[in-house]
């Protein structure tokens, strides 16, 4: 009798083994295209992420640092990563083929959502002497990783001065940059990120270092006429150590993107998460850049068809989505 019951026990227990196991095997996976380490692209990535993994059943969704901007581009498209972050300004030329040395059309990715505008900040030594970006002629300047929106955006702006050939640009992510730049390794190093930026207060903590304006640069070389999707935007005086008047410069938008292929449904959803009342309270803690964040700004910068879940979402939300933008 103890033996027949013994035998029981162990059906009971394989039969809820495997059950577990189906359980467990459905539930999905995700990953997220985030950027390199110190950048706010992680930060978004990491703190949307886990918001979606303990929100929504039976999802999990894994952060992935990457070069940035353009690399997400690509590996949405070719479906490496169901989220992402991608500027504005490399949506658009990539769904063209126009990026640069890049002629493939990356027509697979889908915007959802405005995160944040990343200003363009170029950073050198207050002793440098260096006060206006033409002077950074024959300097070592970090650009960012290769690949990246923020090297990207550099190469055009430098391009549009006719100095990208003058300069000797370093593709360095924006912690290494800062230590080069304290290392006296190079004369300065670009971001383009949200603010204040952990990298340049790092640099701030062991250099006197000084901002430097781009704004009147871009508006005398034609670049905001090339690339009508950035746009001018200050740095508030007081956002770095030393910094004490407001700094022009331009920015790119920062959009949350999905792939093609990636259920309408979850992208509905997911939108629902972040954008509730305590989504974007967890963002903002995530990193102040998410201040931006609200269902007023949602579509700002979007330069393409949304994916039909971000349609519904806003739609919902009683959002006027303007007709270039409508989901197809």
């Amino acid at each position: 009798m103890n033996r027949r019951y013994s035998i029981i026990l162990i059906a009971i227990l394989a039969i809820s083994l495997i059950a577990g196991g189906s359980v467990l095997a459905a539930k999905k996976r995700l990953a997220f295209g985030g950027g390199p380490t110190g950048g706010t692209f992680q930060y978004f990535a990491n703190g949307i992420a886990i918001m979606l993994s303990k929100n929504i059943p039976d999802l999990e969704v894994s952060s992935e640092g990457t070069g940035g901007s353009a690399e997400n581009l690509k590996r949405l498209n070719s479906g490496d990563v169901d989220f992402g972050i991608v500027y504005s300004v490399d949506m658009w030329l990539g769904e063209k083929g126009q990026l640069p040395q890049d002629p493939t059309v990356y027509n697979k990715v889908r915007p959802m959502a405005y995160l944040y505008g990343a200003p363009a900040q170029l950073v050198v030594q207050a002793g440098s002497g260096i006060t206006d970006i033409t002077q950074l002629e024959g300097k070592k300047v970090a650009v960012g990783n290769a690949g990246s929106g923020a090297a990207l955006s550099a190469q055009r702006l430098f391009e549009s001065l006719d100095l990208w050939d003058k300069i000797q640009p370093q593709f360095l992510g924006y912690s290494a940059a800062a230590s080069a730049l304290s290392d006296n390794k190079i004369d300065g190093f670009w971001v383009l990120v949200g603010y204040p930026n952990a990298s340049i207060i790092e640099a701030s903590t062991t250099n006197d270092i000084r901002l430097i304006d781009l704004d009147k640069a871009a508006k005398e070389s034609g670049f905001f006429e090339k690339y009508p999707a950035y746009s001018s935007t200050k740095i508030p005086a007081g956002t770095y150590k030393g910094q004490d008047q407001d700094i022009n410069t331009f920015q790119d938008s920062a959009l949350w993107c999905t792939r093609d292929g990636v259920d309408d449904e979850m992208v509905y959803q997911a939108l629902k998460v972040v954008f509730s009342p305590e989504g974007l309270e967890q963002m903002v803690k995530a990193h102040k850049a998410a201040e931006e964040m609200s269902i007023e700004n949602g579509l700002q910068g979007i330069p393409l068809p949304l994916a039909k879940g971000a349609d519904k979402f806003w739609t919902e939300q009683g959002v006027e989505i303007p007709e270039a933008i409508k989901a197809n």
